[in-house]
């Protein structure tokens, strides 16, 4: 079964995993959406942002030990997590099958990188948190490169926690788990 890994936002960092179901896929998971992998819900202390190293640590552990397909990895997260999505990606596209980031950004350096990932970046147009700048400039670089598996959404009347209805619908996993390229590390060949 594929491995898909979930990063939250700011406001559910802490050392209480309970935050973690509040909102985003987890909580879909509870109100019983069928997802079609091994999802991992990591959660950063209070104050750390997503450090792609840990983040490799997490999913490299849960593939050693549970019943993971080692080829297909999926990634979403929102804000705080739609950057760490963009930072793991961008260091690591190699590991990653498909991606999500939510209201997020990262470091326009990593645009040819994340250029090979299909990649899914959405934003709200009245977003008072993340300035939605930060989206396009990824999704420039991206293109910059000569990406174009980058798909960007931008929702007119959506704010930072309004995006997160964007979990809620079968169009999110029917686009990311339709990805389906296999990739192999470049150790393991």
């Amino acid at each position: 079964m594929a491995g898909a890994i979930v990063l939250h936002g700011r406001s559910l960092s802490g050392k209480n995993l309970e935050l973690v179901k509040k909102y985003g896929v987890i909580h879909e998971i509870i109100k019983g959406r069928d997802i079609p992998a091994i999802v991992i819900a990591p959660q950063t202390p209070k104050g750390a942002g997503w450090d792609p190293d840990k983040i490799l640590n997490v999913v490299e552990y849960v593939q050693k030990n549970y019943h993971v397909d080692t080829s297909k990895l999926y990634v979403a997260g929102m804000s705080m997590g739609g950057y760490g999505t963009m930072f793991f990606v961008g260091k690591y596209p190699q590991k990653v099958t498909a991606a999500v980031a939510i209201c997020g950004g990262g470091k326009v350096t990593d645009g040819c990188n994340l250029k090979n990932v299909p990649m899914w970046i959405m934003h709200g147009k009245r977003d008072k948190i993340v300035p939605m700048s930060e989206s396009e400039k990824m999704v420039k670089s991206i293109r910059d490169c000569g990406g174009n598996m980058v798909k960007f959404t931008i929702y007119d009347s959506y704010d930072h926690g309004l995006i997160e209805k964007c979990f809620r619908t079968d169009t999110l996993y029917n686009w990311l788990f339709a990805k389906n390229h296999t990739f192999v590390d470049s150790e393991e060949k």
